[in-house]
């Protein structure tokens, strides 16, 4: 039973950082035609209603677990992807993707003191490997790095909100249904963004979103990888623990590669797969838990 509840949460974690990864393409059409904010604005609304669809109840919480989940639409939702966006205006897209891939070492020191997850040599051995292996997929083959203190940092600030988050999930892992979690989640992030949409200004050109491949793209984004996502990466949380499954975001910058490549006709070089090769190995290496390490606890939430 621990063995088939672990393959699951393996399998629901890197089945997600797939999607996640794919998300980049349908991000970059979109952005043609939309401001950052109101597409998460759009994709947040779009998940909400798709997971109230799925799941058409309210879930009763106490104020306390209200309040912690208004924290986490803020922290996993709102200010992670406004960092990582308004990074990219000050600093290179290979630093923002460089820094915001230390989220899982983070996420890790973060588990060590808060959740009692040890961290064991080999989650500092997978983070190294793993770590040089996303440096070279994200510059491959044209090595380009210029330090910018305001992109850098906010790139820095992305990946702790996301590690923060991570961290403040894990009480209600195995208390709330995943589904109502991450609608709650969706809620709170759409509540909070909307307000940078409207002082950003803009037209919203909605006769050009509800037509082809700008449709396609914000269904996407809505569906999947705000709504669906967000609840498997629960699942997988809840199943193999906030570390593990973190690890495997390191896979983000290569299914990202690799999409782009088929999508957007962007090359790959050799130095891409050698990167691909060193994250699967540091993936690898750090889900080899020391023994004695704490186990993540069942899962007694419905789905």
């Amino acid at each position: 039973m621990r063995d088939s509840r672990t393959v699951l949460g393996h399998a629901l974690a890197l089945g997600t950082i797939v999607f996640w990864g794919s998300t980049f393409v349908a991000s970059k059409i979109l952005l043609e035609i939309v401001t950052p904010a109101q597409l998460m604005c759009s994709r947040f609304l779009i998940a909400y209603a798709v997971l109230w669809a799925l799941r058409p109840r309210w879930e009763k919480t106490t104020l306390k677990e209200e309040l912690r989940i208004f924290s986490l639409g803020l922290l996993g939702c709102t200010l992670y992807f406004l960092g990582e966006n308004n990074a990219l205006n000050f600093t290179l897209a290979a630093n923002v993707s460089i820094i915001v891939a230390s989220a899982p070492i983070l996420t890790a020191v973060l588990a060590h003191f808060f959740t009692g997850e040890r961290i064991g040599k080999n989650t500092f051995l997978g983070f190294l490997l793993a770590f040089f292996g996303v440096a070279m997929v994200v510059f491959n083959g044209a090595v380009v790095l210029k330090l910018n203190p305001v992109g850098d940092l906010l790139s820095l600030s992305a990946a702790l909100c996301w590690a923060l988050y991570s961290v403040g999930i894990t009480p209600l892992l195995n208390k709330m249904n995943p589904i109502a979690l991450t609608r709650k989640m969706m809620l709170y992030g759409f509540l909070t963004t909307l307000p940078v949409a409207l002082l950003q200004g803009g037209e919203f050109p909605l006769s050009f979103m509800l037509t082809g491949k700008y449709l396609l793209s914000l269904l996407f984004l809505g569906v999947v990888g705000s709504g669906v996502c967000y609840v498997t990466w629960n699942m997988a949380m809840s199943r193999i623990g906030i570390v593990l499954a973190n690890n495997y975001i390191y896979i983000n910058p290569f299914v990202t590669l690799v999409t782009a490549a088929v999508f957007l006709g962007e090359p790959i070089s050799l130095m891409g797969v050698a990167g691909a090769v060193l994250i699967i190995g540091g993936v690898a290496v750090s889900s080899k838990k020391p023994k004695g390490a704490q186990k993540a606890a069942p899962n007694k939430a419905g789905a």
